[in-house]
C-alpha cells in the first residue's frame, strides 16, 4: 500500500509538471506564430491535447510497471497482458469515462482513483487555458481589431504571466 501511494505521489507530480510545461511552453511560443488567430487556438488545443496524451503515457507505464512487473495491484475483468492493456485502462481512468472490461483491484484501486481525479483537475486546468487563448486571439477573426485588455494598454502595468498570452498590440 506504501509504494501505490508514493506512486500516487509521483505520478501527480510528474503529470503537472508535464502540464505545466506543456501550457508554459505554448504560451511563450504563442504570440510567436506568424499564422492566423485560429490557427493559434488550434495550436493551443493541439498542444493540450499532447500534454494530456503524455500525461496518460505516464500513467501506463506506471500501471505496466506495477502491475505487470513488479506485481504491485491487479486487475480483473478482461485480462491485462501488454502495455497497450495499460495505456487503454489509463486513458478511460484519467477521462474518468469509467472502467469496463478492465477493473483494478487490490493496490490498483488507489492509482486509478487518483489519475480519475488528477485528469479531472488537469483537463480543467488546460480548458480555463484555452479559454484564455480563446478571449484573446477569438476576436481577431473579425475585420477590426479587438479592444487591447486594460492591463495592456500603453501607461499601465501588464501583470505578470499575462503578458506572454495577451502580448502587446503591433504598433501600441
Amino acid at each position: 500500500m506504501i509504494l501505490a501511494m508514493t506512486a500516487s505521489v509521483v505520478l501527480v507530480m510528474s503529470t503537472i509538471l508535464v502540464l505545466y510545461e506543456t501550457l508554459r511552453l505554448t504560451s511563450e511560443h504563442l504570440s510567436e506564430l506568424p499564422v492566423p488567430p485560429r490557427f493559434r487556438i488550434l495550436a493551443v488545443v493541439l498542444m493540450t491535447f499532447v500534454g494530456h496524451t503524455v500525461a496518460v503515457w505516464i500513467y501506463a507505464g506506471a500501471y505496466w510497471l506495477l502491475v505487470l512487473r513488479l506485481g504491485v495491484g491487479a486487475f480483473a475483468g478482461a485480462p491485462v497482458t501488454s502495455f497497450e492493456d495499460c495505456l487503454y485502462f489509463s486513458v478511460v481512468a484519467y477521462t474518468s469515462l469509467g472502467f469496463g472490461d478492465h477493473f483494478p483491484t487490490s493496490h490498483t484501486r488507489l492509482l486509478a482513483g487518483v489519475e480519475a481525479l488528477n485528469g479531472l483537475l488537469l483537463i480543467g486546468w488546460s480548458a480555463s487555458f484555452t479559454y484564455l487563448a480563446m478571449e484573446r486571439y477569438w476576436p481577431l477573426h473579425g475585420t477590426t481589431r479587438a479592444p487591447m485588455p486594460a492591463e495592456l494598454r500603453p501607461g499601465r502595468a501588464a501583470k505578470p504571466g499575462r503578458a506572454r498570452l495577451y502580448p502587446p498590440a503591433p504598433g501600441a
